[in-house]
């Protein structure tokens, strides 16, 4: 009985897990291991490279920044990549899987002050700028800014409309913590049309980058409170816990 063939439910948006992942897999723990997914998932295909801040790998893994400074070594240890750290946890860093773990064949980066790379460039770093956006430029991110730039569109109208779409996401952060960040440069596409038929003065823009800039400041503070609360409100070690239970059966 022939079977009919099989089909991806999403035809687009996959990674080829295979041998590389196998060869991973026997080397790492399982935390090193599930960072090394995380950072497949999210590299750029053409280099294997992904920037980051530990804050956010933290949170979205669920790991404490101390673990995650742990499994970076321990990939670069293994030759699983190579990590550039960054001087803190809120400040990006890079990381870049090794050849061998690597499924893709790797392109060249342009790097001609001229051409399209610069300008992609250019928009990257300014989406992983504020920490209210999630530590990632993926792949779709990559296309989007290809498409603004065959569109013409000025990189300072999209430094506007990033200016505008943080001061409200820090509003709605402020206001409930929980609120999810920034996760996809598309996030803006929207606010390019609206930037664009704003009629107001540039000392608007730069009151809005002041503004911009004390809203930063007061999340990571609540983000800082936050952490400190729960460390001092953590539950006891579950091996005691355990300990414990035994001495009362």
């Amino acid at each position: 009985m022939r079977h009919p063939p099989l089909t991806l439910k999403r035809p687009s948006g996959f990674f080829a897990a295979g041998r590389e992942f196998e060869q991973a897999l026997a080397l790492l723990s399982d935390g090193a291991f599930k960072l090394f997914v995380y950072v497949c998932l999210h590299a750029e295909r053409r280099s294997g490279r992904l920037r980051f801040r530990q804050t956010d790998l933290a949170r979205r893994l669920g790991k404490s920044p101390r673990s995650i400074t742990s499994y970076l070594r321990e990939l670069q240890h293994q030759g699983v990549s190579k990590v550039q750290a960054a001087a803190n946890q809120h400040q990006m860093g890079s990381i870049e899987i090794a050849d061998r773990f690597w499924p893709y064949h790797k392109q060249a980066v342009e790097t001609s002050p001229n051409n399209h790379g610069r300008y992609v460039e250019q928009v990257r770093k300014l989406f992983l700028s504020r920490s209210c956006v999630q530590g990632t430029f993926t792949a779709a991110d990559e296309r989007l800014a290809a498409e603004w730039q065959q569109r013409h569109v000025p990189l300072e109208q999209i430094e506007r409309a990033y200016l505008l779409g943080c001061a409200r996401k820090y509003v709605a952060v402020l206001n409930h913590p929980t609120a999810p960040l920034i996760s996809s440069l598309r996030y803006f596409t929207t606010l390019l049309s609206e930037v664009a038929e704003l009629a107001v003065s540039n000392d608007y823009w730069r009151h809005l980058a002041r503004q911009v800039d004390q809203f930063e400041q007061r999340q990571r503070q609540n983000q800082h409170a936050r952490q400190v609360a729960h460390a001092n409100f953590a539950p006891p070690n579950s091996g005691l816990t355990a300990s414990k239970q035994g001495e009362t059966r």
